[in-house]
């Protein structure tokens, strides 16, 4: 009984953990969209000192600030909750082995998702620490795929979708964009070369789906590679 009261206490810490990332996801995404595109270290620096915010006399009585308000805070909730079920479901799926570098993983794609449908771009300062710590998790712990198939997948992740853009540039020149590039590398770090395939599949049937809904032909693809890369970790590890 012991056993099992601390195993959900262990699973409530991770949930909670979550629940406060995901909270701030919609925070760092309008943090971003006030300073991007920046250097690495300005936009460290503008994520723990904001510039300045709407004055009190323009945020009293105006309702399209606080509906954007209200906006804001439905979508930090929610944010919230998915982050936590995520978490909560990592710990559960995986084990306590290595949770945290699991939880970077997911953490991570969710925020680039946020940002990439905001701002339809996908900011190194997340991509890049994204493959490094999957070079790192492979090489390390090779518990998901070995340092090889971790190189190889993170350029096949990077150069494949670059030489297919090809075949759409003289149509749309950003058919498929750098971020989304350097997404995939990442991914492909993190899953290897077969899992990175899978993931290239789903995120073009969820785009393909978002398409048909709204009735568009174009959009941030990084929501649905994030979605397609945890969906694939959570089924195949």
């Amino acid at each position: 009984m012991a056993y099992y009261r601390y195993c959900g206490d262990v699973l409530m810490i991770y949930a909670f953990s979550g629940l406060l990332f995901g909270l701030l996801i919609p925070y760092m995404s309008r943090r971003f969209a006030k300073f991007m595109p920046a250097t690495l270290a300005y936009a460290l620096y503008r994520l723990v000192k904001p510039v300045k915010r709407v004055s009190a006399v323009k945020r009293h009585g105006n309702w399209q600030y606080t509906k954007m308000m209200s906006q804001y805070r439905w979508r930090s909730v929610m944010w919230g909750i998915l982050t936590a079920a995520l978490s909560y479901g990592a710990f559960y799926e995986w084990g306590s082995q290595l949770i945290w570098w699991k939880l970077i993983f997911i953490w991570l794609l969710l925020l680039s998702a946020e940002i990439d449908f905001r701002l339809l771009l996908l900011p190194d300062i997340l991509t890049v620490p994204l493959l490094l710590a999957g070079f790192a998790f492979s090489a390390w712990t090779g518990l998901w795929t070995m340092p090889y198939d971790s190189s190889l997948a993170a350029l096949f992740g990077y150069f494949v979708p670059a030489l297919i853009s090809l075949l759409f540039v003289r149509k749309n020149k950003d058919a498929f964009g750098g971020g989304d590039v350097k997404l995939l590398a990442a991914a492909g770090a993190w899953l290897g070369v077969e899992k990175l395939l899978y993931t290239i599949v789903g995120a073009c049937i969820l785009f393909a789906l978002y398409a048909a809904v709204t009735r568009k032909r174009q959009g941030a693809f990084g929501p649905a590679i994030s979605a397609a890369a945890i969906a694939v970790a959570f089924y195949y590890f």
